[in-house]
């Protein structure tokens, strides 16, 4: 906490927040609350800001967000009003504070984790056209998976699990954590843009941004996969209006994964490395970042990111090499970078 910010009122923070795995044993539970008995596959949860004081259209991101896990094919258990502790914010951000519930519901289809993720991904572009078109600038979906979930806000980096007391909860197990605290330099704070995101956690600045932007629309009239075709116009923009450069880079991160490529080939292909006229990169090593630089634009930084989507975690720095990053696997098996 030597980096992040914090305001004048010594209490609220640029933000803060943790990516883990949904804990299926604690949300099973949660299901079991609602009166219904959980499925036999993973429960799915999406981690949902609504606008705190405006009650019709709290109902109205309500309707949207049921609608559109409904009509993807889906089975409802309900809402869960996820337990805080305001106590911690600053002045600032509790104005700001959204109203923090969570929407549980499974895949009775029975589908693969991936395929379920891939599908959630465009339910919640669906989700957020709705939203844009009806106008509630105070809705945001933080996360819609069954695989994670995010836990993030306006508060400081150690208020985290005082805010959130589900993260205290034994039972709240995860194989993976990303953890961050945000210092903004090029947007001002608010909650949504907390980190981490759907895939990322980015400690720096995207240099190119404008250009990158640009060329992420010019790229739009040609955007084609097979599993994502039928739904391309729900994905479209790619890059979300008001979001920061760290946003902007999740939001083609994330489109790039969704269309089966592994977690290490979109970090090479956004944020490769310097190769030059380096003598000491071999060949085909070459040859690839030369097939990359063909496909995608390079996002150069100063940049660190840390990423998770399916089998792959992923740390690392992008071509200036700007950003400290260390890591250390320990003997019982834990990979821990920062």
């Amino acid at each position: 906490w030597h980096r992040g910010a914090v305001d004048a009122d010594g209490m609220t923070g640029d933000g803060a927040g943790v990516r883990v795995g949904v804990p299926q044993d604690f949300f099973k539970e949660q299901v079991a609350r609602t009166g219904h008995q959980p499925g036999e596959g993973p429960v799915a949860v999406g981690m949902v800001f609504l606008p705190r004081t405006d009650f019709a259209a709290q109902e109205r991101a309500r309707t949207i967000v049921e609608t559109e896990i409904l009509r993807a094919g889906f089975r409802l258990y309900g809402w869960r009003q996820t337990p805080i502790d305001p106590s911690c914010l600053g002045q600032k951000a509790n104005a700001t504070r959204p109203a923090i519930e969570q929407i549980l519901f499974d895949d009775p289809s029975g589908r693969k984790a991936h395929i379920t993720d891939r599908q959630l991904y465009i339910v919640r572009r669906r989700i957020e056209a709705r939203a844009r078109e009806d106008n509630l600038p105070g809705f945001y979906l933080a996360s819609l998976s069954t695989r994670d979930i995010i836990y993030k806000g306006m508060f400081l980096a150690e208020a985290l699990s005082q805010f959130y007391p589900d993260l205290l909860d034994p039972r709240f197990t995860s194989r993976f954590a990303i953890y961050h605290q945000r210092y903004s330099t090029n947007t001002f704070p608010t909650w949504k843009l907390a980190q981490p995101f759907r895939m990322l956690a980015h400690n720096g600045e995207i240099n190119t941004l404008s250009g990158n932007v640009n060329w992420m629309k010019s790229h739009e009239t040609r955007l084609s996969h097979a599993l994502l075709d039928s739904h391309m116009e729900d994905i479209k923009p790619v890059v979300q209006a008001g979001g920061s450069d760290t946003a902007t880079l999740d939001n083609v991160f994330e489109l790039l994964v969704r269309g089966h490529r592994n977690l290490p080939m979109v970090k090479l292909m956004m944020i490769p490395e310097a190769v030059g006229s380096n003598p000491n990169v071999p060949a085909h090593h070459r040859a690839l970042y030369h097939y990359l630089n063909g496909v995608m634009e390079p996002w150069d930084g100063p940049a660190a990111i840390a990423a998770v989507a399916g089998k792959w975690a992923l740390v690392g720095l992008d071509r200036n090499g700007l950003r400290p990053l260390r890591f250390v696997r320990t003997a019982d098996h834990l990979l821990i970078a920062g």
